[in-house]
């Protein structure tokens, strides 16, 4: 007759104990090959899931950038109105000291800092953080259509595209002609 302690390690677990320094509640060990995101597979680290987060964070990032480049291109008309403002230039030689590509180089730079400074005020903002945070929680609420559902839709536009296209077409005709009789050419 086998001990207590033998009869534990002859059975199988249906799931193991979370490793060292994983959230227990986020990851449990599986067997390698069944792992999915955020799973910790026994013997590799664990890879942690931002899930919703990541499409906050890269919200942010594209509002940087796009702030960025509007921001720089704004910079960039003032100075060029400006320059070409001969009042402006009288007050303000500097303006005309930089040739124009210079100007575009230090615009684009002015534009960078201007928008890593506005979206890091909205980043810091936990108003906008969270109002960004649901929506992005919503959006993975979502059920979005597989590809055989978006190639039907799709060729059920452009079938209906195509009626409506000759409809209007033979319509158009029809009326001209008609024009044409009343009227005569």
């Amino acid at each position: 007759m086998a001990s207590d302690k033998e009869k534990d390690t002859d059975t199988e677990p249906t799931e193991a104990e979370p490793t060292e320094g994983v959230d227990p509640s986020a990851s449990s060990l599986i067997v390698a090959g069944d792992a999915g995101p955020g799973e910790v597979v026994e013997g590799e680290p664990a890879v942690t899931s931002m899930g919703s987060r990541r499409y906050v964070h890269a919200a942010f990032l594209a509002l940087g950038i796009l702030f960025a480049y509007v921001g720089g291109k704004f910079v960039e008309l003032a100075w060029n109105n400006l320059a070409d403002w001969p009042e402006a230039v009288h007050r303000l030689p500097a303006l005309v000291a930089y040739p124009e590509e210079t100007r575009e180089s230090i615009s684009l730079v002015v534009g960078a800092v201007l928008g890593a400074a506005i979206t890091l005020r909205m980043y810091s903002k936990a108003s906008v953080r969270g109002f960004a945070d649901e929506v992005a929680a919503e959006l993975t609420k979502v059920t979005w259509p597989n590809r055989e559902a978006v190639m039907n839709g799709t060729v059920v536009v452009i079938v209906a595209s195509a009626i409506a296209t000759v409809y209007v077409a033979i319509l158009d005709r029809f009326w001209s002609f008609l024009t044409t009789l009343v009227y005569g050419a």
